[in-house]
């Protein structure tokens, strides 16, 4: 059910509307059919008003439904009057995505942040509680916490609400020491950054090998999965796949996948992959442009890359790159493409290897060993003890080593 606040509105609710049914797909629903109200302004009571909750009501009757879902967010009162109405069990948008949360969610870390968007989001409806008690039965909307929590007091649910904040904030912490190494080592972090279902997961896999679960349904990768990336010696990266972005992604997410979410913002490169073949791709960027302006990663250089490129028409793709300059077309599933995406990503974070001759003491093994680690060596000579490396070092690597350029 969706709701548009006049004639401009219209088509961007349609879009998200559409979006709603493949997340509603996604959580395991069989969607019968959808309904979109055009008004002025919403209605405080039911968001749609009376004469449309009656048309609602007589549409679940003959298609037989028995979950309604709102594109909204609803207020707990709004749930009340509409499931007391309608007479079928009422979930917003935001309760659909945290309940696709809860199911996707595979490590301790996931399910800890999507256990506390769940928590941040029920502590304000505590004042709806009786609606909410109803949907213990189980069913799209009672996973996660939400089985367990709901009979709990305010005060219990704060202090849950801390002590997972504690434990996550305690992830967060290994997570700065583990980029910190990385940092030391100079290994660039290129994070994969999009719409969900834009096929990020395939290109992860195409650039890495890794195996990390692909389909098309949305929100596949909630953990971040971090690889390595050989370019040549010396030359290697770090490539995450992240959580997958969508339109009116719910605050309460944002915050709780922060500690998640900081691999993009710490990133030295961010690749946005967008779905060439999907309608709607100004909106889609926007909205992933959004979400990275929120979580404080809107500065960090990135590369645009088009994927999708075999089920796009030639025409379409010439003009949403001409549209984008500097931009990467690929097809992650028939691997097309790949190899230019790499240099390009290479160029940007000045992997490109070049000729040096470099001079150490002799006695110097640690730091004639570093070279050997950092890229390819042609020629070793000792004189009067002092080494000479001839070799090829990534571009960035080079500072490192200036006071041994001869």
């Amino acid at each position: 059910m969706g709701l548009s606040l006049g004639g401009r509105d219209r088509a961007r609710t349609e879009s998200s509307l559409e979006e709603l049914a493949l997340l509603a797909r996604s959580a395991g629903a069989r969607v019968v059919g959808t309904l979109l109200q055009e008004r002025a302004r919403r209605d405080a009571a039911t968001l749609i008003g009376r004469g449309k909750v009656e048309e609602v009501k007589l549409r679940c009757e003959e298609e037989e439904a028995d979950v309604v879902f709102f594109d909204e967010d609803l207020s707990p009162a709004q749930q009340r009057n509409l499931e007391q109405a309608v007479g079928r069990k009422t979930l917003d948008r935001t309760q659909l995505i945290l309940d696709i949360f809860a199911r996707r969610a595979r490590t301790r870390e996931g399910r800890l942040q999507v256990e506390l968007a769940q928590l941040d989001y029920m502590l304000p409806r505590l004042a709806g509680k009786g609606v909410l008690l109803s949907r213990l039965g189980g069913g799209i909307g009672t996973r996660g916490p939400g089985e367990t929590k709901l009979e709990t007091d305010r005060r219990r649910i704060r202090q849950r609400i801390q002590a997972i904040r504690r434990e996550i904030e305690h992830v967060r912490r290994e997570r700065h020491t583990r980029r910190e190494a990385r940092q030391r080592r100079d290994v660039p972090v290129v994070a994969l950054v999009g719409y969900t279902n834009a096929g990020k997961s395939t290109l992860f896999n195409a650039l890495t090998s890794a195996g990390a679960v692909v389909s098309d349904q949305l929100f596949m990768t909630l953990d971040p999965l971090v690889r390595k990336v050989r370019l040549g010696p010396g030359r290697e990266l770090l490539l995450v796949d992240t959580v997958g972005f969508i339109q009116k992604l719910p605050h309460a997410l944002v915050a709780a996948f922060r500690a998640t979410l900081e691999e993009v913002t710490e990133a030295d490169l961010l690749l946005h992959v967008v779905d060439a073949s999907a309608p709607g791709v100004e909106e889609r960027e926007a909205s992933v442009e959004a979400v990275l302006r929120e979580i404080g990663a809107a500065d960090r250089p990135r590369l645009l890359v088009l994927n999708k490129a075999d089920r796009t028409p030639a025409e379409r793709l010439a003009a949403l790159a001409e549209a984008r300059p500097g931009c990467a077309i690929v097809s992650a599933l028939s691997a097309s493409g790949l190899d230019r995406l790499l240099a390009a990503v290479a160029s940007r974070l000045d992997l490109e290897p070049r000729r040096v001759r470099l001079g150490f003491a002799e006695a110097d093994r640690r730091g004639v060993a570093a070279v050997y680690g950092a890229g390819r060596v042609l020629g070793h000579e000792v004189h009067d003890g002092q080494v000479v490396l001839d070799a090829e070092l990534p571009g960035r690597a080079i500072e490192r080593y200036r006071e041994h350029l001869r």
